[in-house]
C-alpha cells in the first residue's frame, strides 16, 4: 500500500511501503489554492517531473537542493537542472525503464507540449509507471487521451492512477475516465484541475463520468493524504 498526499494542481507525494518518498511535479508556492502548504515540510527522496511547464516544476530546484533528492525526468529537463547545480539526477526517455532501489520506473508517452520557464527546450512530455513490490501506479502527466494507454493496461497491473482531468489543456473527466478504463485502473486520483479558471470542473459530474466506467475518482482536498 502507498500513501498519497495531494499538494494541489498536479503536485503530489507518494510514500511507498518501504518509506521512500516520491514527489511529482512540484508546483506549490505559486498556487494560491495551496497557500496553506509549508513547502519546507515537503519531503522527497526522488522528484519526478513529467514535463517542462512552470506549473509542474516551479518549486523543484528549492526542494531538490534542500532535500538532496534525486531528480528523475527526461534528458532535456535533467540537463537544464544540472546546469543549475543539481548533481543527483537520472535522465530517462520514452519507452525506457530503470530499476531504482525502491522499484522500477518507466517513462511513457503523453500528448502535450513542453518548454522550460526560460524558453529552453523541455523535450517531449511524458508520464510515469511506477512498479514496486507492494504497489504499482500510472501517472499520466499532462496529456490528451491516446491509444498507448491501452498498452499500459495490457502490460501492467496497476493499483491506481493519477490522471489529469481539468479539460482545456489536458484530458477532461470523460476522456480521463476512458484512459483509466483502458489502463485497467479501478481507482484514479484526479489532478490538474480548479487551479485556473479554464480548468475549473464540476466535481460531482467528474466523479459520475468515472463511475460510468466502473472507476472510483478520488479528489482529496489539498494537504490531505489517502492510502491506496
Amino acid at each position: 500500500m502507498s500513501r498519497l498526499t495531494y499538494y494541489g494542481h498536479a503536485c503530489f507525494g507518494v510514500e511507498l511501503a518501504d518509506g521512500t518518498k516520491l514527489l511529482f511535479d512540484p508546483f506549490i508556492t505559486p498556487n494560491e489554492l495551496a497557500k496553506d502548504i509549508d513547502i519546507a515540510g515537503v519531503g522527497a527522496d526522488y522528484v519526478l517531473i513529467t514535463h517542462g511547464h512552470e506549473d509542474h516544476l516551479a518549486d523543484a530546484e528549492e526542494i531538490l537542493k534542500r532535500t538532496g533528492a534525486t531528480l528523475v525526468s527526461n534528458f532535456e529537463i535533467v540537463t537544464w537542472f544540472t546546469g543549475k547545480g543539481i548533481e543527483k539526477a537520472h535522465p530517462m526517455n520514452h519507452g525506457g525503464g530503470f530499476d531504482f532501489p525502491f522499484g522500477r520506473v518507466k517513462y511513457v508517452n503523453a500528448i502535450h507540449s513542453s518548454c522550460l520557464p526560460d524558453g529552453s527546450n523541455g523535450g517531449n512530455p511524458g508520464g510515469f509507471i511506477i512498479e514496486t513490490p507492494e504497489s504499482s501506479f500510472y501517472v499520466s502527466g499532462d496529456t490528451a487521451l491516446h491509444s498507448d494507454q491501452k498498452l499500459i493496461g495490457e502490460f501492467h497491473r496497476l493499483d491506481f492512477g493519477v490522471l489529469c482531468i481539468g479539460d482545456n489543456f489536458t484530458m477532461g473527466p470523460s476522456d480521463a475516465a476512458i484512459a483509466a478504463e483502458w489502463a485497467g485502473i479501478k481507482k484514479a486520483v484526479g489532478v490538474h484541475y480548479d487551479t485556473f479558471p479554464p480548468i475549473k470542473i464540476d466535481h460531482t459530474a467528474a466523479k459520475g463520468e468515472f463511475a460510468k466506467r466502473g472507476v472510483e475518482l478520488l479528489l482529496p482536498p489539498i494537504g490531505d493524504s489517502i492510502d491506496l
